[in-house]
């Protein structure tokens, strides 16, 4: 419901029954959701897939092959992006993210469900790619649109604490999917086979039940308060209103230079991202040696540190800008770059630890206050369209390049080289981010 104020006749959005509180932990069980089901596959790829979906091509390219097919989800996120941002900026924010989760949760169920490269053959790796493809366009749209919820019902000078709730969902997904694996690889016992068989498809049966959990919460909530002025004010302004155009074309048109720096300026939270969750497992366990649950103990360990170091950055950027804390961690994230591979290389467990610390650390400070950042940076009108092309360009950029290239450079330069392309991103990532515009004392 919308009021008109008589006095200056603005459209002034009735106060939502909705409580701030309950829509930060819908988006927050969204999110985990939607990246339980994006993190699974980058467990999935990196332990079992190269041999159930690729057995033909050998260890390495098999690996190679499964990390492609990881990458494809990357690049799937901008086109969700522009398709849901266009709902989501048409209908609202709330029926857009209903739509990503269901996309979501039937494209994992399905990999769940897909038979293996020995029972259909090459139809099995084609059949993965193009439900991968699913897995990325939702994700496209799914993040824009909870980050959307809480920062445009957040109150004023709290906006990165409300905002931080969605980006908790990855650090709460990435436990819940190395404890699945964890479980049903200790239920099984040590029969390889049988994890290879048919093991790794419980956690995508698994998140059904989850898809069911989020829908319900979803489904409770209403508009955002900033979108229902929004529409409201279009409908007073009647027939004399300037026609509508494509959300899309009117983000590119008057904040492109937004879109291109965002994407920039997270380029490297997206590769610390895939080389913290999906890399080193690979690593650990193909490279290192270390046994399936060692390295899947540590990721769940570390997800506690990436979840703390969002809260705290989130909070650290309502004080004192988001664009500083950014620009921090990617100054850290230069210097870890470069000592990371070294440190690994010694094949101790506990050079291990602290590098999965250490990258997921760097990964959350800087996802922390981005989930403010970009909702601030843009229109109403088109805010689902801008903020969920420029994150996901970034996705591009530092998820879907890395994947393809980093094992390659590491057989043919040694692993320092994967180091030495992650410091060219924190370059990038620093530059990008200093070029943008402060944006915490922003109205909605």
């Amino acid at each position: 419901m919308t009021t008109v104020s008589p006095v200056e006749g603005t459209v002034i959005a009735a106060p939502p029954r909705t409580s701030v509180r309950r829509v930060a932990v819908a988006s927050c069980i969204g999110t985990t959701i939607e990246f339980y089901d994006f993190f699974i596959y980058g467990t999935a790829a990196a332990l079992v897939f190269p041999k159930v979906f690729f057995p033909a091509l050998g260890s390495t390219a098999g690996t190679v092959a499964s990390f492609a097919t990881f990458a494809v989800a990357f690049i799937a996120r901008p086109v969700g992006a522009m398709l849901f941002g266009h709902y989501g900026d048409r209908i609202g924010r709330k029926k857009t993210l209903i739509s990503t989760l269901l996309l979501m949760g039937i494209s994992t169920l399905l990999i769940g469900l897909l038979p293996s490269a020995s029972t259909i053959g090459v139809a099995a790796p084609l059949i993965l790619v193009l439900l991968r493809f699913g897995q990325g366009f939702a994700v496209g749209g799914e993040w824009a649109g909870a980050t959307l919820l809480t920062a445009e019902y957040a109150p004023p000078g709290k906006r990165g604490l409300y905002a931080m709730f969605p980006q908790l969902g990855p650090a709460i997904a990435f436990i819940l999917s190395s404890s699945t694996f964890l479980i049903t690889g200790a239920v099984l016992g040590d029969s390889n086979e049988t994890f290879l068989n048919w093991g790794w498809r419980v956690p995508f049966l698994f998140s059904i039940v989850l898809v069911g959990i989020g829908l319900y919460m979803r489904l409770a909530i209403e508009e955002t308060p900033v979108f229902r002025a929004n529409q409201a004010q279009r409908a007073l302004d009647g027939p004399d209103a300037a026609p509508r155009t494509l959300p899309f074309l009117d983000a590119w048109r008057y904040q492109r230079k937004e879109i291109l720096l965002s994407a920039g300026a997270l380029a490297t939270l997206f590769a610390f991202f895939y080389l913290g969750t999906a890399f080193l497992t690979s690593y650990g366990t193909k490279t290192l040696g270390f046994s399936r649950p060692f390295v899947l103990m540590v990721g769940i360990a570390s997800a506690v540190v990436f979840g703390i170091a969002i809260i705290v950055s989130a909070l650290y950027s309502d004080r004192i800008g988001r664009r500083k804390v950014i620009m921090a961690s990617c100054v850290a994230a230069l210097v870890w770059a470069l000592a990371l591979f070294p440190i690994l290389d010694t094949g101790s467990p506990v050079a291990f630890v602290l590098g999965m610390f250490g990258t997921l650390a760097i990964f959350g400070i800087a996802y922390g206050p981005c989930g403010a950042l970009l909702p601030e940076m843009f229109q109403t009108q088109y805010r689902y369209t801008g903020a969920g092309l420029g994150y996901n360009l970034a996705g591009v950029l530092g998820g879907a390049i890395p994947p393809l290239i980093a094992a390659p450079l590491a057989s043919t330069y040694g692993s320092f080289a994967i180091g030495l392309m992650l410091a060219g991103l924190s370059v990038l990532s620093f530059f990008c981010t200093k070029a943008l515009v402060e944006t915490k004392d922003h109205a909605l």
